[in-house]
């Protein structure tokens, strides 16, 4: 009786430590994400996650997203301690073949830890720094590049002509380094781009569609020649769509990135020379990290 006595008790003396052991030594913990609002990036690029630590940023794995908006993976296990000491969370977008361990500039989301969680938004300072509630856009038909009253319907201006004298059309918060505006234009069901853009008091980057003379200080664009696949011009605007996008720089597809910041149905009668509206679409990513 005395040996099996001896026996029970040993067994939950082990018991008992190799509990506590166990306990003492994980070493890793979940961290979990419940996003929405993400798209797929396509073949070349990827999304990855960002633990700061004391300044530092610690990767926590890359993901992709289906076409329906479904993360790829969703929970990741971490080192327990960086986990626990992380500040804040921050979501990237990268090449999927990267040589660089180091965060690249495009940052999404980003939010701070309360407790164990927190809000993911695109307004945090490590991300796009704004909300965009403020921005406001005008824009006209014109085609200023091949002269006047020829084709005018077949060219977009994003400035105003309110006052009777070209004037900048845009107000857009300056974004952070990773990212660029570009204008679009919706015809025929096909988005063609405008150009892209840094100042809204300046020329974007292309004239690829417009004739030989020059046009006005401000982004835009004249659809005139070397039409892609699918269109002709010049093409009447009228009846399409105007578009400004926030598109990450190096840019993942030919086509407008999900962040619109400013949207536009171009009337059916539109008249040229005369100023439109672009109305606000801040229908932008959010979402959760819990650790």
């Amino acid at each position: 009786m005395k040996n099996l006595l001896k026996f029970i008790t040993l067994f939950a003396l082990a018991f008992t430590v190799t509990f506590c052991s166990d306990d003492d030594e994980q070493t890793t913990k979940d961290l979990a994400l419940n996003i929405s609002g993400l798209e797929n990036l396509g073949p070349d690029f990827v999304y990855e996650g960002w633990l700061i630590v004391s300044g530092a940023p610690i990767s926590t794995g890359i993901f992709s997203v289906n076409d329906a908006g479904e993360l790829s993976q969703k929970n990741f296990s971490l080192d327990k301690n960086q986990l626990e000491l992380a500040s804040t969370f921050v979501l990237t977008i990268e090449p999927k073949i990267d040589n660089d361990p180091s965060p690249s500039k495009v940052h999404i989301l980003a939010g701070d830890f309360y407790g164990n969680t927190g809000q993911l938004s695109i307004s945090h300072g490590a991300a796009l720094a704004n909300n965009f509630e403020n921005s406001a856009g005008k824009y006209i038909l014109a085609t200023p590049t091949d002269g006047t009253d020829t084709n005018e319907n077949s060219g977009i201006w994003f400035l105003d002509l309110s006052s009777g004298s070209p004037a900048v059309g845009l107000n857009l918060p300056t974004l952070p380094e990773g990212w660029k505006y570009e204008g679009w234009v919706v015809t025929s069901g096909q988005p063609v781009t405008s150009g892209k853009f840094t100042s809204v008091s300046g020329i974007d980057d292309f004239n690829g569609f417009s004739s030989t003379m020059a046009g006005p200080p401000f982004p835009g664009e004249d659809y005139l020649m070397n039409a892609p696949a699918g269109l002709t011009f010049p093409v009447n605007l009228a009846g399409g769509k105007a578009v400004i996008s926030i598109e990450p720089d190096p840019d993942n597809s030919p086509n407008p990135f999900l962040l619109k910041p400013l949207v536009a149905d171009i009337p059916a009668n539109a008249i040229d020379r005369t100023t439109y509206s672009l109305g606000k679409n801040l229908s932008f990513p959010i979402g959760t990290v819990s650790r």
